[in-house]
């Protein structure tokens, strides 16, 4: 009996126990002692949630319920989360646990579609380039912070005739000898003449934080034409935030898992004090109300417009197939309860998406208060929200620089967090591809990767490098990730068999009544295939050219932005030809070939295959299986 027992037992991580291996760095607790596990469950939880809760929950979020009929937003939004984020999630979550391999690896599922794996591990590539250099600019403005005035909350120096910290009115109608008039401001005021109420025009001026943002912090150039040189000050920025990332993952998981106990906590803590400071002042009611309150619009939901922005605003919070949830979960222990994980982790991505809007619009309410506004005038999202009008209204309150340093701090845990996952996406596939070398030498691998990504994004801190932000985030983060998860979903659910899939999830969280998942069958099944392909459809019929502000990319641009996502997307055909053409037979028992399960699939550790993947023989634990000695031990 003990003879029966030991080879399982063996393959579970404990051979350290009886000397026969040399792994000696490897915990006693982990229970992969190849690849290594977390160390804890909620090092996996706050990992995960940071990988989730990124800078889009502040910057994006309250924007798009702002726009999309308040609260009435809110509907579509969470319904969107139960049909398509969730599910993506869950099965994500569970195929990387399942089988302990990284987003390439995973794909002994389904050699046909291993260039999905690829693309994302690309995408992820191209987007952690730019996804520093926010991070570098959230540096910068933290460094900022430390000054008794801060730099933007007046025109100073380096401010044109155009900056203004009030709007400066320029004509208007008015009343004289009984007659209605049109004359400009200075005439109007010279005569001591009213304007007539909605008659008033503006001239149009930039605030101080604006022409900051443009003159200073990026010295912006005219276009993508015009690089100009490195910005030396980002470039040192994004120097330290490589910096950090490295020191963070310079022991993989089991570093990073620590260090996101306090950079996925504190953010939280930081939108508390905000949410609190914001609620006591002036006009935060009125900023509440444009967010979620009595402007909500039921009618919205009339719209198509507003169901898309939900989907989407749901797809790309949660990270889905971008191959970072696969790479997480792939630390698990192969009994961890990854369906409560998914729930939890999305349900907390989408209670923050709406506690930051709280934080944002109630600052903003006040901004426009006191510079008599009305709210739909300060509002914004991504850059300008970040960047422009939330410094713009932190410099309005009283002890500015500690608000504006805890503002930045918070986007830099939020960055930091996402920035440690997509890394870790990285190193987990070069891992799964040579084991050996990131066992022995993980540290100068994580070194060397991420200063070759610091050389790369050094053309984002030229002058010119917003539009090379705003270009490779135009089109890399957007419907090139919407292809890898509907040919993964359709891979798993049609090809591999949702059932079949299902019984390998038991295999991991036990036994499920078919209550249980007639919920994940309709959704993997039907609804989220189909509301992915819609949202493709959609995406690709309203593509346009990238924009930055009112800057039209070149067209050289526009072909640089193709070429990056066709690089990414082109290892689907290419790997998928490759792999027909290493199969055997004729062209339909070829593809009946690659469109089965590698024979290597299934479970990492022997222990944990059972009956259904009992096939499975693993070279390198044959030899352990027939070493002679190994009797003296079980008697």
């Amino acid at each position: 009996m003990g003879m029966l027992s030991l080879p399982g037992f063996l393959s579970c991580g404990k051979k350290k126990d009886f000397n026969l291996t040399n792994e000696k760095d490897a915990p006693d607790s982990d229970e992969n002692s190849e690849r290594g596990n977390w160390s804890s469950k909620s090092d996996y939880l706050l990992s995960m949630v940071g990988y989730a809760v990124g800078l889009g929950n502040v910057w994006r979020f309250p924007y798009l319920t702002y726009q999309n009929g308040g609260g009435a937003f809110l509907i579509p939004y969470t319904l969107m989360l139960a049909l398509a984020g969730l599910p993506l999630f869950f099965m994500e979550c569970s195929l990387g646990q399942f089988a302990s391999l990284g987003p390439v690896s995973i794909w002994r599922i389904l050699p046909l579609f291993q260039g999905v794996g690829i693309t994302m591990v690309m995408i992820s590539t191209f987007v952690t380039i730019y996804y520093n250099v926010i991070i570098a600019y959230s540096l910068y403005y933290l460094f900022a912070s430390f000054q008794k005035v801060l730099p933007w909350s007046d025109c100073f120096s380096w401010a044109d005739e155009f900056c203004s910290k009030t709007r400066i009115v320029s004509d208007c109608n008015a009343t004289l000898h009984g007659e209605i008039i049109h004359a400009n401001y200075t005439f109007i005021t010279s005569n001591n003449l009213t304007c007539l109420n909605g008659t008033i025009n503006y001239k149009p001026v930039q605030f101080p934080s604006e022409q900051y943002w443009n003159k200073v912090t990026l010295q912006r150039s005219s276009g993508l034409d015009e690089t100009g040189r490195i910005v030396w000050y980002l470039a040192l920025c994004l120097l330290l935030s490589w910096i950090i990332v490295a020191a963070a993952l310079f022991k993989g998981i089991k570093s990073s898992g620590k260090v996101v106990y306090f950079t996925a906590l504190f953010p939280y803590v930081i939108l508390l004090i905000l949410l609190v400071r914001g609620a006591t002042l002036e006009g935060a009611l009125d900023g509440i109300e444009y967010y979620i309150g009595s402007q909500s619009n039921i009618t919205k939901l009339m719209e198509a417009e507003v169901w898309k922005d939900a989907a989407t605003q749901i797809f790309y919070s949660l990270s889905v197939a971008w191959g970072g949830l696969v790479a997480l979960s792939s630390y698990n222990r192969f009994h961890n309860n990854c369906y409560s994980d998914a729930i939890i982790v999305c349900v907390t991505n989408c209670v923050t998406s709406i506690f930051a809007g709280f934080a944002i619009f109630s600052i903003l309410g006040h901004m426009a208060f006191v510079s008599e506004r009305p709210v739909s005038e300060v509002v914004d999202s991504g850059f300008e929200l970040a960047f422009v009008a939330y410094p713009e209204a932190l410099s309005k309150l009283p002890v500015s620089p500690l608000w504006s340093f805890l503002f930045f701090f918070m986007l830099l845990l939020l960055g930091l967090d996402s920035q440690f996952a997509t890394i870790e996406t990285l190193t987990t596939t070069i891992q799964d591809i040579s084991p050996r070398v990131m066992r022995k030498l993980r540290l100068p691998v994580t070194l060397g990767l991420c200063a070759l990504l610091f050389l790369l994004g050094l053309i984002c801190v030229t002058q010119a490098g917003i539009y090379w932000v705003n270009l490779i985030d135009h089109f890399c983060a957007g419907w090139g990730i919407l292809i890898s998860a509907v040919l993964e979903i359709i891979g798993i659910v049609y090809i591999y068999g949702g059932n079949r899939f299902i019984e390998d999830i038991e295999m991991m969280i036990g036994k499920k009544s078919r209550f249980f998942w007639l919920w994940w069958r309709i959704c993997w099944f039907f609804i989220t295939p189909v509301l992915l392909m819609a949202i493709l459809i959609w995406s690709l019929v309203t593509f346009s050219s990238p924009t930055y502000g009112s800057v039209l990319y070149p067209t050289w641009g526009t072909a640089v932005g193709w070429c990056m996502i066709i690089f990414c997307v082109i290892w689907i055909p290419i790997v998928a030809i490759v792999k027909i053409s290493k199969a055997e037979g004729n062209l339909v028992q070829r593809l009946v070939s690659c469109c089965r399960p590698a024979a290597n699939w299934g479970p990492y550790l022997e222990c944990h295959r059972g009956e259904r993947y009992s096939h499975i023989v693993d070279p390198k634990k044959k030899k352990e299986h027939e070493i002679p000695t190994v009797s003296a031990f079980v008697y």
